[in-house]
């Protein structure tokens, strides 16, 4: 099993997942031609993918799916919270998530979980292919029991460091803006992120990137000092999900 990003951040989110034959796509927040581009970047096309999957209907991470999914005829699956909030008839199939029950599509089984965020029925998800695990955590305001056990003893962690609390306080944002980047249903800071880590089991963690970081209230190496902290790792060890750059694939054996 692989996964990567083709871009993390408020302007736009997608994270591909492959095992086998079985290629996912995860939110998509860009154009449809941005998006082919950056995956052509990764070596992939959108044609290959099986399925798109979406976690809420904030713009960033569903404005590019109707589009995506009507040009290459894919099966997007979404919460029925989420499927209210667009309509219907701009996807060519559409699936329900229960938001906790687990799916098999080809050579996954996708476990999906609910997270407290300001959408309508959010959800995030873990990706297994028999004998690794993945777990993807963006766009939550606080840690849950349910949330550490989702992610407990996973192999890889794509993991939201939104903002460095000091930051987002003494930055430009307006004080409703900060309450709601950091209140209970909003985003993970570094420090929330680095907690999660010391309180699940992470002895089989061979990957951890950081994503969804904010381009004003955060910096890559304030999220890398957080997560290693927490792990009792070198900072070079932490990877990065970048607005721009995404992340190459990264192999989880």
């Amino acid at each position: 099993m692989q996964f990567a990003s083709l871009g993390s951040g408020s302007r736009g989110n997608a994270t591909l997942v492959e095992a086998g034959s079985t290629l996912v796509m995860v939110d998509c927040g860009f154009s449809c031609s941005e998006t082919e581009r950056r995956m052509a970047r990764l070596g992939r096309t959108p044609d290959q993918l099986t399925a798109i999957l979406v976690t809420h209907e904030h713009g960033d991470h569903l404005r590019g799916v109707p589009l995506l999914a009507r040009k290459y005829d894919l099966p997007v699956w979404l919460t029925n919270g989420t499927c209210l909030m667009l309509q219907e008839d701009r996807l060519p199939v559409l699936h329900r998530l229960d938001g906790q029950a687990r799916i098999a599509l080809g050579d996954l089984e996708i476990h999906p979980f609910t997270v407290p965020h300001d959408a309508r029925e959010p959800c995030q998800f873990v990706f297994g292919d028999g004998n690794r695990r993945l777990g993807l955590l963006t766009d939550t305001g606080r840690i849950t029991t349910h949330i550490r056990a989702c992610l407990d003893a996973c192999d890889a962690l794509l993991l939201e460091c939104n903002h460095d609390t000091a930051m987002l306080a003494g930055g430009s944002y307006p004080a409703s803006l900060k309450h709601r980047v950091g209140g209970p249903l909003g985003h993970l800071s570094n420090a929330q992120a680095g907690d999660l880590l010391e309180n699940i089991d992470t002895s089989r963690l061979q990957h951890v990137v950081a994503a969804h970081l904010s381009d004003r209230n955060n910096h890559p190496d304030l999220a890398r000092v957080s997560l290693a902290g927490a792990l009792d790792c070198e900072t070079d060890w932490i990877g990065i999900a970048g607005q721009e750059t995404g992340l190459e694939w990264r192999s989880i054996v």
